[in-house]
């Protein structure tokens, strides 16, 4: 098909949708030449979108057939969490957590691991019984939430090394990847997570009629460095999340590794699992790895100015020119290092000059 050029039609036509959370504004759904999800996948596909695809266009589903989505209050599906849900609930693993108000998250509470060594886990870890999950009966509750048209990206909350911290507390997790007496086990047990995983995916792809990506959670980092060297993950991670991609990508769902903190020497980890894309967070040089990696995996890339959830919108004068200089820095460039644009949260119009920047540069790439 013919690329469809830009149309001031699209803005003129657009649709309002209610905001979803509270304190943020209503959404306009402009008059696009295709859907969101086809935008977003020609990202993934390594085409020229026809505007610069953000986390909006996508759309999270984890769904609460999963204990660990429970566990981990990570739920988004059609049956949100009720507040007495959020805490004292365990894991598809048995793994008690507990919900801490203050950071809106959950965590196992620490200083009673379930092992202390790793060489205990066949005896200690009792796996799901995931083919007994009520796999019908979220696909009905789910069928509305998932037929949608953005980018259906599947979240799996905990990959390995945040499962061996919930089995082990952090400090014996992390020694259970160096120490020569529990490598071994560290492996045989990575190795049974893999099957789990993708027993998980399949059986959710087929229930669910399939999704678009996978958003794999495995935190590497904290605000200064990564929890290990890159010798290490290489050694006792990377070959485990590998192997759930080439699952992935078997079903044709594209890869998204969400790993949180300061992990920039640790990106060539995420090129050799095959990851489609990593945002990663600001406190990385993103310049940086843009520059060296950017031809190699999708980036999420930040504006040059900073919006936190909860602060107000930032003047439109300031809003728009941060976005020309983000499509002025990316755009020439999106053939050979294609990006995911940061969101910020700008006043009326700001929608509007994003999206139509976007399409006007993207379009002359895309004919050059």
């Amino acid at each position: 098909m013919d690329r469809i050029s830009f149309d001031r039609k699209e803005i003129d036509n657009a649709t309002i949708v209610p905001a979803a959370w509270p304190g943020m504004p209503d959404t306009k759904i402009f008059d696009t030449p295709v859907s969101p999800k086809e935008n977003y996948r020609m990202l993934y596909e390594h085409k020229i979108p026809y505007w610069l695809p953000t986390w909006g266009d996508s759309q999270f589903f984890a769904p609460r057939i999963d204990p660990d989505n429970i566990a981990r209050v990570q739920i988004f599906e059609a049956n949100p969490l009720a507040p007495e849900e959020r805490t004292g609930c365990a894991d598809k693993f048995g793994i008690p957590w507990v919900f801490v108000e203050q950071v809106g998250g959950s965590m196992v509470e620490p200083g009673n691991p379930a092992m202390l060594d790793a060489n205990d886990w066949p005896d200690v870890i009792k796996f799901p019984d995931v083919a007994n999950w009520d796999w019908a009966g979220s696909a009905a509750a789910n069928k509305d939430f998932v037929n949608t048209n953005k980018f259906l990206s599947f979240t799996f909350v905990t990959g390995f090394f945040e499962r061996l911290i919930s089995f082990m507390d952090f400090e014996n997790a992390a020694v259970a990847l160096i120490d020569d007496d529990q490598k071994d086990a560290v492996h045989s047990l990575f190795n049974a997570l893999v099957d789990c995983y993708c027993d998980i995916i399949g059986r959710a792809y087929n229930a669910y009629g399939g999704f678009d990506g996978i958003w794999f959670h495995d935190d590497w980092g904290a605000q200064r460095a990564p929890f290990f060297s890159l010798d290490v993950v290489m050694e006792m991670v990377v070959p485990y999340i590998k192997r759930v991609r080439e699952f992935c990508h078997s079903l044709g769902i594209f890869f998204d590794m969400h790993s949180c903190g300061k992990n920039e020497i640790l990106v060539p980890a995420y090129i050799e699992i095959g990851a489609d894309s990593w945002s990663g967070q600001p406190m990385n040089d993103k310049q940086m790895i843009y520059d060296k990696y950017g031809d190699k995996i999708i980036l999420g890339m930040e504006m040059d100015v900073s919006w936190s959830f909860g602060d107000p919108p930032l003047e439109l004068d300031v809003a728009t020119a941060a976005a020309q200089r983000f499509i002025d820095k990316f755009v020439p460039n999106f053939k050979q290092k294609p990006v995911l644009m940061g969101s910020l949260f700008g006043p009326e119009g700001y929608s509007e000059y994003v999206y139509e920047a976007g399409r006007k540069a993207l379009d002359a790439i895309a004919s050059s």
